[in-house]
């Protein structure tokens, strides 16, 4: 097969015109791993670790439902560089939490497991991961090595490259942790305009892919908000009320000051014919999609808290 004729699961998604609204895997825990060496297909699963050790993490992790990410800095690395490793926590509040250590042997990597039951510290800027996993997904490297580049470039102590996080035919993406946001369909120039945005508490949805502590419906309707009425903070919007009727949700959201209201928002999801959704993926598959069918001001507003 040649390069021309190869299937590439983002240029498929693209032409499909895949939705990526309410995509982001639910979850508000992420361990990061520093590891240089080459990133095995199934990431931290596949490394040659200390048996023990890693068994000790992967429970840890999987306790509180964490994703575990090898990271990496973008381009050339100095031997005998200190690797790192942390562990980042979300809170509704904004307070994130964050803790970091430092490993050279694989045994001190059992230090992730005190730090996972511990609150973490406050005050650290947020850390921006770019998909660029070329052996799990090669739209993952061809899109998000650009990408790591130019956010590497602008912002060199925030950025990582980073295994899996999900959704390969949205590439690249691109994890604000422990913010908890999604971004997709990403390349060099938009990133730096998306990150640069983020940062300054202004989140937009053009390249939104969803809030990871919100269920994909959820995701979907406060996209919708913010496509309605423009960009605003990552805790603008929180949800108060979701009832299911069939195949449709009716979701509350409250928007918090200056301009307080709340929205009733339906979300309708449905499956897809089946499609080659990545592109090491053999078979083919539904994906579900999230359709914002109406959005309407509730009459009468809860206050937020």
């Amino acid at each position: 097969m040649t390069a021309k004729d190869r299937f590439l699961c983002a240029d498929a998604a693209r032409t499909r015109g895949d939705s990526m609204v309410g995509t982001a895997p639910h979850g508000t825990v992420w361990v990061l791993i520093e590891y240089r060496g080459g990133w095995p297909a199934n990431g931290f699963d596949g490394l040659d670790l200390e048996p023990r050790t890693k068994a000790l993490v992967f429970s840890a992790a999987q306790a509180v439902r964490a994703r575990i990410l090898l990271v990496r800095r973008h381009g050339r690395h100095t031997p005998g560089e200190t690797r790192r490793w942390a562990v980042l926590r979300y809170e509704k509040s904004g307070d994130h939490r964050q803790q970091w250590g430092t490993w050279s042997r694989d045994e001190d990597l059992a230090q992730i497991v005190g730090a996972l039951g511990a609150p973490g510290q406050p005050g650290h800027p947020p850390v921006v991961l770019v998909c660029a996993h070329g052996r799990h997904d090669t739209c993952c490297a061809v899109r998000g090595r650009p990408v790591g580049r130019a956010l590497s470039d602008r912002w060199p102590e925030l950025v990582w490259e980073c295994t899996h996080v999900g959704g390969d035919r949205f590439a690249a993406n691109v994890v604000v942790a422990p913010d908890g946001v999604y971004y997709g369909n990403l390349d060099a120039a938009s990133s730096v305009d998306v990150v640069e945005q983020h940062l300054a508490d202004r989140i937009h949805a053009g390249h939104l892919r969803g809030y990871t502590d919100l269920f994909p419906p959820q995701q979907a309707a406060v996209t919708a908000l913010l496509r309605h009425f423009g960009p605003a903070g990552r805790h603008a919007y929180a949800i108060a009320e979701t009832t299911r009727d069939g195949p449709s949700r009716r979701i509350r959201v409250i928007r918090h000051p200056p301009r307080p209201a709340a929205f009733d928002v339906e979300v309708r999801s449905y499956r897809t014919t089946p499609y080659q959704l990545t592109c090491r993926g053999p078979a083919m598959s539904p994906a579900v999609v999230h359709e914002v069918v109406s959005i309407r001001t509730a009459e009468r507003p809860r206050p937020f808290g």
